[in-house]
């Protein structure tokens, strides 16, 4: 097998980019960006560190980010495993990318920036539900943001093919093979959910 190590073999392979695909690219939210991520729930983060890459899923009750100005986002980091993966990336390196797709639809905003953390007493209280501010927010400053082609989600049928998910491993079934049953198995997933209830936010 052959793999390609150079840019111009890359180029050739593929040719040159659509006009169109150059002209959508913004390098702060305009006004239809800006409705289209604040209609978004749910992204996935993508960052790089000296321990390698990071993709995590982000979602919320409400618009997953808020804006601060048309530059810059705002994320807040609401309660997970404290693996920290994403954050400790960020005060690492910084650069970010985020996905924010929205249920039934086939397009992809993607925004590409930089990332720090931040623990603003003022900024994570804005944030509070139920009285429970994040222990930080992740601040996105925009370097540029563009729509996604839609084929890989019509190519998935992500929004039409229904639940697929019948019969593939829980997480207590991961957990459980990783740890020779140690931890994880039926009591974990039974569990699951009133801890996940109970540690939202």
């Amino acid at each position: 097998m052959e793999f390609i190590t150079d840019i111009a073999a890359l180029e050739a392979a593929y040719g040159t980019p659509g006009a169109a695909s150059l002209r959508k690219v913004a390098q702060e939210l305009t006004p239809e960006y800006r409705r289209w991520i604040m209609a978004s729930r749910f992204c996935v983060v993508s960052t790089v560190g000296p321990d390698g890459t990071d993709g995590s899923p982000r979602g919320d009750d409400g618009p997953v980010v808020r804006e601060l100005d048309p530059q810059t986002l705002a994320m807040p980091d609401w309660r997970g495993n404290n693996r920290m993966d994403t954050l400790r990336n960020i005060v690492a390196d910084g650069r970010i990318s985020l996905l924010f797709m929205v249920p039934g639809s086939n397009t992809v905003v993607r925004v590409n920036g930089f990332a720090r953390v931040t623990t603003d007493p003022a900024l994570c209280d804005s944030f509070a539900t139920d009285g429970k501010p994040p222990r930080s927010v992740i601040v996105i400053r925009i370097g540029e943001v563009y729509f996604q082609c839609a084929r890989a989600p019509m190519r998935a049928r992500l929004w039409t093919s229904g639940d697929e998910s019948a019969g593939l491993p829980t997480a207590g079934e991961f957990l459980a093979a990783l740890t020779d049953g140690e931890e994880g198995g039926a009591t974990y997933d039974a569990d699951w959910l009133e801890r996940a209830r109970n540690s939202m936010w």
